[in-house]
């Protein structure tokens, strides 16, 4: 992967894969300066972007916060409450509740699944 060296010096926190379909799409870190989500190279020939946010490239997308797209995938209001009870996890942990709730049925055809880093 591109990430490769920048990475290395970064502190990971959590890792994840996407996954299109039930074909991995990328891998989504979480560091201590934030997010950063990246296309696995098998599925940049597919031509098939997760989301029209995400454009298909080979350099992995940087941000601060939890990517819009994947904001979009949580629960909200009531259901928020109800997931981070019995889930066990913050409400207000964005990539918490994203790696409890969309490893297998999603509104989409995206799903998040935990990395365990060692």
């Amino acid at each position: 992967m591109i990430i490769g060296k920048q990475l290395e010096m970064e502190k990971i926190l959590r890792k994840a894969q996407a996954y299109y379909k039930n074909e991995i799409a990328g891998t989504i870190t979480e560091t201590g300066d934030g997010y950063i989500f990246q296309y696995d190279k098998d599925f940049l020939k597919k031509n098939i972007p997760i989301s029209i946010s995400l454009p298909l490239r080979e350099e992995p997308y940087r941000s601060k916060e939890l990517f819009g797209f994947f904001k979009g995938l949580l629960p909200e209001g009531w259901y928020l409450n109800i997931v981070s009870a019995t889930q066990k996890v913050d409400s207000k942990d964005d990539f918490g509740v994203l790696l409890s709730t969309t490893s297998t049925d999603t509104i989409g055809a995206v799903t998040v699944r935990k990395i365990e880093i060692d």
